[in-house]
């Protein structure tokens, strides 16, 4: 007999050859060696079914990964479980149940206790009593969001097969805090709806069988961690940073230059560790070589973790003290006005919405709410419009919430049409886009946190702009307001609520706005350039040109045809000194007496003549006396970015030599040379612009000449119109003739349409299906003749509404149905029986949608399935009565199927193993009692059963139950053999004696 790695002895067991894997399995893959403080943490996460997908994960784990294993599943809390002593028996590291401040360590396995909340807080195990009932407590999700926070990038974890959609929140925080997910492939899952909503989030690294899991885990623990100082390196390229940002504004139209570098840089590490790619410049060649990918690096700079309420705390302040004081001013018609930024999903905006609509009617006034809800993803924006989400909200939603302001359907709620009528949704950027004004609240949660210190000071005005006086705006908790006391007031620093400080708020500030007012393109200012860190260059040639340029080159400025400065080289002060008034950085304004003049001028020549112009002597007033300047301008043509652009280069030239003759004195001289220049200058300025207007002058004659021929051409072609008009009457009495024809071409189309509506009319007839079609109001379109069987309905009803006809059912809720098909464009199907209950009905209520599409009314069947139901009624009788034989016999039985899982069992044998009936139906034999009955003597017996066909006749068996204790059985089966399309079922009769 074999023995377990733990030393339990154990008989072999059909899955033996699959349990052999795990040692090829041990050589192939090498143990990861990390500091123990950098160890990752996976939690495994699963409900029905689960316990498979555990023993299975376990089977193929290698030893000596180096990292901690924590099982969170989702059981009822009042069952005794055996999941630590299950997992025992497939790993060798220790396994033990968590207690309160256990400490995490690696290479050990943790058990989540089912009866409490578990969180892991600074590397130790926390355990608090449940706040919700059984049935909306999420263990999963509650775990996880406390791993992601506080192991980070080291948190991983795994959703397995189960019920519902407890760990979609969970494993949106875990991608968010840069950590990894796997989920179990739905088409493994004993259950698949856990993993089907946890992949539905987009927030999924790896879809796997589990037994692939711990093989793609070590493989992505392998990877470069984040403190790895070659991707620390390659990060400071910025130019390959730049090609990531141009692929994906070229791909989706988004610019994330703005975005923290810090930020972005852990989002794309994540990215290369899930392809397993070690250098920065081989993600950027896999991103153009796969567009797909471009698109999931965006979808992922764009996680948007949100849900109902998210910061209870917070929200509770907004209901109890600022909604109210927002309010209390607003008279009976006003609108309230919201804006909620980076909205993701909709959740955060629904809240509002819901606080808002309760706060207004607690004050009994009639206020009218105007929500704008915007986000830079369009798919987001989507999710959000259709507010469905799904059960999982009910551990943040209040019941009372959930009645008044969602309906339930297919395991999800929907918000009602009359909140989401109060919400606009729109794809908006707050770096590009202009805001929505006169807000009475702004919420900007747990966004700007992403964006760069000098996108957020630019924002922030913007904001204040967009709120009306002692307006609110609300920020996440690790935002902040800093630089800018002027404009907001902090009402509560813990949770970021500030009104808007009603103060002037001065003018330079409202000129920073990031968009435009216009829809005028304007000039690209040039790309803000950041201080390298000091080091030692490499290279030779690059350090000889920049010491030429700082010695050599003069000073230059770099403007736009307005004179507005976008660059600067060198030192200026001696020919720019700023101007009075309000600051700017024009140069025409800038420039000392004597220079602005000759600025203009030149700058003007080489904008129309599109070449260097050059200003020379000209005298200009320094602070320590005059100087006489040499000035070249010369139009930019050499990149994009400079395009319009103007290089002007300012060089001092020594004094003009003194004229020979009569001496004048220094005085008469300077005068007489300056007023001489100035003469000099204007005459020179004055022929420059006559020579403009010349050759203007010249441009306009010929236009006029082109243009005297374009009339005299048009005349020709006027003439040769009118001639034409003559051949198109002739014309239009042939395409009379041509009507005439296309009109008995239609008298035919006609004629066949009546036929095809025969032809409808008698199909639908002959399908023998009651059937009424109905227009948006509920009124009558039409009908077939078997629906006057169930509708007293006669010709002359086409048009009146269906509600004032009576109907022979059973059923009052008609209406509502048709209602709801049509509120929701979902079809609906139930069952109802005819008031004398003599004949069933299914009736099924689909939208009525025309040709291109659209919804004009609904179409409702009623199909007979009286036949059905009495086979449905005579079945339910046969197993009732089967039921009842197996329940009266006295002695433990159990009915088994061709896999040894429960059918059904007699109430002796729950009552004798204290087992919960309601709960057997479907599990393995070897899973009852939480692993009880998984008996290696057991199995030898089931397997003859199964693969030799042989029945049990008095077979002893002894075990110790470890909650029964001690218990010797005498067992007995019976194969039953069913129909060829059944398999067969095994029947198992148990006596038992107690010690």
């Amino acid at each position: 007999m074999e023995r377990t790695e733990t030393g339990n002895p154990r008989a072999p067991t059909p899955s033996d050859s699959q349990r052999a894997k795990p040692k090829a399995f041990h050589k192939e893959l090498v143990p990861i060696d990390k500091p123990s403080q950098d160890f990752q943490v996976v939690a495994l996460g699963g409900s029905a079914g689960s316990l498979e997908g555990f023993e299975a994960f376990f089977q193929h784990l290698p030893a000596g990964t180096g990292m901690a294993y924590v099982v969170v599943p989702h059981l009822d809390p009042s069952q005794q479980g055996m999941m630590t002593e299950i997992i025992r028996r497939y790993t060798t590291m220790p396994v033990q149940e968590v207690t309160d401040g256990l400490k995490v360590e690696p290479e050990h396995v943790y058990v989540v206790p089912s009866h409490k909340e578990t969180a892991l807080e600074r590397n130790h195990f926390r355990l608090v009593a449940p706040e919700l009932p059984n049935g909306q407590r999420m263990p999963i999700d509650f775990f996880f969001q406390s791993l992601a926070v506080n192991r980070r990038e080291h948190a991983i974890g795994a959703i397995l097969s189960g019920m519902g959609a407890d760990g979609t929140m969970g494993v949106k925080m875990i991608m968010e805090n840069f950590g990894m997910v796997m989920v179990q492939d739905p088409g493994t899952a004993r259950f698949d709806a856990m993993p089907r909503n946890a992949i539905k989030t987009e927030f999924v690294d790896y879809v796997l069988p589990v037994e692939e899991m711990p093989n793609k885990l070590l493989a992505y623990a392998k990877m470069p961690t984040v403190k790895s100082s070659t991707l620390i390196e390659s990060h400071r390229s910025t130019q390959m940073l730049q090609k990531i940002f141009d692929l994906i504004r070229d791909k989706t139209g988004h610019d994330f230059s703005q975005y923290k570098r810090n930020t972005i840089f852990r989002r794309i590490e994540r990215r290369m560790n899930s392809h397993q790619i070690t250098q920065f410049s081989e993600y950027v060649q896999y991103l153009q070589d796969n567009p797909l990918e471009v698109e999931q690096l965006f979808k992922e700079l764009l996680i948007g973790v949100t849900k109902f309420f998210r910061d209870a705390e917070a929200f509770a302040l907004l209901e109890e003290q600022y909604l109210p004081q927002l309010l209390q001013h607003k008279q009976d018609g006003d609108y309230v006005r919201a804006w909620v930024a980076g909205c993701s999903t909709g959740e955060e905006v629904y809240s509002i919405a819901i606080l808002l609509q309760e706060a207004i009617e607690k004050r009994g006034k009639h206020l009218k709410i105007q929500l704008f809800a915007t986000d830079i993803d369009p798919v987001a924006i989507d999710k959000a419009r259709a507010a469905c989400y799904q059960e999982n909200i009910a551990a943040d939603v209040s019941p009372e919430r959930l009645k008044r302001f969602f309906t339930y359907a297919d395991n999800e709620y929907t918000v009602k049409k009359e909140l989401r009528e109060k919400v606009v949704f729109a794809v908006h950027n707050l770096n590009r886009d202009a805001p929505f004004t006169k807000l009475d609240l702004l919420s900007c949660r747990n966004l700007l946190i992403y964006l760069s210190a000098e996108l957020q000071k630019k924002l922030f005005p913007v904001f204040h702009y967009a709120l009306n006086p002692n307006g609110l705006l609300f920020l996440g908790p690790s935002e902040t307001l800093s630089g800018f006391p002027d404009m907001f007031t902090a009402l509560d620093t813990k949770w970021k609520i500030s009104r808007r400080d009603e103060s002037t708020v001065p003018v330079t500030r409202l000129t920073e706005f990031p968009f435009s007012f216009t829809s005028f393109p304007t000039l690209k200012p040039l790309p803000e350039t950041q201080a390298p860190a000091v080091k030692r260059e490499s290279n030779l040639s690059r350090v000889v040109q920049r010491v030429l340029l700082q010695q050599f080159a003069p000073p230059t400025l770099i403007i736009d045809p307005k004179g507005n400065i976008y660059y600067v080289h060198g030192r200026t002060g001696k020919y720019l000194e700023p101007a009075q008034g309000q600051a700017n950085l024009n140069m025409f304004e800038m420039a000392r007496e004597g220079l602005s003049f000759e600025l203009n001028n030149l700058v003007s020549r080489a904008a129309v003549l599109h070449e260097q112009t050059v200003g020379q002597g000209i005298l200009v007033k320094t602070d320590h006396g005059n100087q006489y300047v040499k000035v070249t301008v010369t139009p930019l043509q050499e990149a994009d970015l400079l395009t319009d652009m103007f290089m002007v280069a300012l060089e001092d030239m020594p004094p003009p030599k003194p004229l020979k003759g009569r001496k004048y004195s220094a005085e008469e001289a300077s005068q007489k040379d300056a007023r001489i220049a100035e003469l000099e200058k204007e005459l020179l300025y004055t022929k420059q612009r006559l020579q403009t207007t010349i050759e203007e002058m010249h441009s306009s004659l010929e236009e006029l000449k082109s243009t005297n021929e374009e009339l005299q051409s048009t005349n020709e072609e006027m003439q040769s119109t009118n001639e034409e008009a003559m051949t198109n009457k002739e014309e239009m009495q042939s395409l009379n003739e041509e009507l005439m024809t296309i009109n008995l071409q239609y008298q035919l189309k006609a004629e066949e349409l009546i036929s095809s509506n025969n032809d409808m009319k008698n199909l639908l007839d002959s399908t023998e299906v009651a059937t009424i079609f109905l227009d948006n109001d509920l009124n009558v379109r039409n009908f077939t003749p078997q629906a006057t069987q169930i509708f007293n309905l006669i010709r002359a009803d086409i048009g009146r509404s269906i509600t004032h006809i009576a109907s022979n059912l059973k059923y009052q809720n008609f209406q509502e149905d048709v209602k709801e098909v049509l509120d929701r464009l979902r079809s609906k199907e139930v069952h109802l029986q005819t008031k004398d209950e003599q004949q069933w009905y299914s009736m099924r209520v689909l939208p009525y949608r025309t040709a291109d599409n659209f919804i004009d009314g609904a179409v409702v069947t009623f199909t007979n399935i009286t036949s059905f139901k009495d086979l449905e009624i005579s079945v339910a009788a046969t197993s009732l009565y089967a039921a009842n034989i197996i329940d009266i016999i006295q002695q433990p039985l159990v009915v088994l199927d061709g896999q040894l899982r429960v059918e059904s069992t007699s109430n002796a044998f729950a009552q004798t193993f204290q087992l919960i009936p309601e709960q057997l139906k479907g599990q393995w034999l070897y899973h009852l009692g939480n692993g009880q009955w998984d008996i290696p003597r057991l199995r030898d017996l089931m397997n003859k059963v199964l693969k030799e066909g042989k029945e049990i006749k008095n077979e002893p068996l002894e075990h110790e139950f470890p909650v029964l204790g001690y218990r010797r059985m005498i067992l007995n089966t019976r194969r039953v053999e069913q129909t060829e399309n059944k398999p067969f079922k095994i029947l198992l009769a148990i006596e038992v004696f107690e010690k």
